[in-house]
């Protein structure tokens, strides 16, 4: 049997009352879901293990069975592995986030949702004024990006730049967790202050201000670690042949550890005008050759982060019916079975504009299995679902196959 997971990135949230009290997954429509949650079997997931931070690489690992005490070293590690860059011993990566301040506050985390071309530029300009023999910027994707340092120590406390919109960045600058990372986390803020020095004044930036758009006028780092050890999913589950497609570098890096053949396509943008059609036709092409693909989309996320309740229904309603509503026509038709699973990686309520711990809901349709009671897909309607509560790796194990 084929199997394929379709993770819609923070789609979870909270009542909202211009919603009449329903969340934005409760309010949308989404036919394709429901009737998914009809035929198969539901339950919530614990994503965020007790002791760590809910962003969406500790989410998204969880998801997949791994364990977090064993093999996590922050995100930078797994960005780096989706731009090809190879950590070596004592070298510590961080993500790198171009972001927009504002006086004294963090107004946003992603510079206006700067594009990739813009931040390319700065990337380079910051490498060439800031960059040297211990330090070194890559370009990623958007407000995406990667610092390398020689010698860096991991001890560190980070704020992720999407926990602190309008507020006061200063008391959240890096701070070490250990004498001995003083030296890191002094070098980290240097950086971070001396490139609010710098930026303002680039052409892009210019550009970006007198079109009444947010400059990318700071850096901040965050989720330090060094390169982690991982078991591909072949070997956890003997999962011959996967894929993974998304437009985030820290999900492809996921999936280059995991043993996963990384699937691109164009148009995808980790954003609400994301190519949805071309993200399921690239799932159902990468299914007749690979025996799992998860398909990431970032949309939802976003969308909370924002705080913009509207849009994030919309692209509740969007994965629904142009994504997995075509996806679920496609393999109808064919003669070998295939399973598939629906879920976030946690919650991004609109109220918060940030990530929450909360599980989340999902679903799992396979071919000649016995349906639960549940009716419709959300945060509620699964509390009665024959799977109720799972933790660890047993969501994944369920859904391969190996209990």
């Amino acid at each position: 049997m084929k199997r394929i997971l379709i993770l819609g990135d923070g789609m979870a949230d909270e009542p909202v009352d211009m919603l009449g009290g329903k969340t934005p997954l409760q309010y949308a429509r989404t036919p394709c879901m429901d009737e998914l949650a009809r035929q198969g079997v539901t339950g919530r997931l614990q994503t965020v293990p007790d002791g760590f931070h809910p962003g969406s690489e500790v989410a998204n690992l969880s998801v997949l069975g791994y364990n977090l005490a064993e093999i996590y070293e922050g995100r930078g590690v797994l960005e780096a592995a989706s731009m090809n860059v190879e950590l070596h011993p004592g070298e510590l990566a961080m993500r790198c986030n171009l972001v927009c301040v504002e006086g004294d506050l963090l107004k946003n985390h992603s510079a206006g949702h700067i594009s990739s071309e813009e931040a390319r530029e700065l990337i380079a300009f910051l490498n060439g004024t800031l960059g040297d023999g211990r330090i070194r910027f890559h370009a990623g994707v958007s407000y995406r990006h990667l610092l390398v340092m020689q010698g860096g120590d991991k001890r560190l406390d980070c704020m992720p730049p999407h926990d602190i919109p309008m507020q006061p960045f200063h008391p959240a600058l890096v701070k070490a967790t250990d004498a001995a990372a003083e030296e890191t986390a002094a070098l980290l803020n240097r950086l971070i202050l001396k490139s609010q020095e710098l930026l303002p004044a680039h052409p892009i930036n210019q550009r970006r201000t007198a079109a009444g758009k947010d400059p990318a006028n700071s850096l901040w780092f965050w989720s330090p670690g060094y390169r982690p050890t991982m078991r591909t999913l072949k070997e956890l589950y003997g999962i011959p042949k996967s894929a993974v497609i998304s437009a985030v570098d820290l999900i492809h890096g996921i999936g280059v550890y995991a043993g996963m053949d990384v699937v691109p396509v164009e148009g995808a943008t980790g954003l609400y005008n994301t190519n949805y059609e071309g993200k399921a036709q690239a799932a159902v092409e990468a299914l007749r050759t690979h025996d799992f693909v998860y398909v990431h989309v970032e949309a939802s996320d976003e969308a909370g982060h924002e705080g913009d309740v509207q849009l994030k229904v919309r692209t509740i309603e969007d994965l629904d019916r142009r994504l997995i509503t075509p996806v679920c026509e496609a393999v109808r038709q064919w003669d070998e079975p295939v399973a598939i699973a629906v879920l976030p990686d946690h919650p991004t309520p609109c109220a918060l504009r940030t990530h929450t711990k909360d599980p989340v809901p999902f679903l799992i349709c396979a071919p000649g299995q016995a349906p639960d009671a549940v009716e419709r897909y959300d945060e509620f309607s699964v509390l009665p679902g024959k799977y109720g509560l799972l933790t660890g790796d047993l969501f994944i194990r369920e859904f391969t196959g190996n209990h």
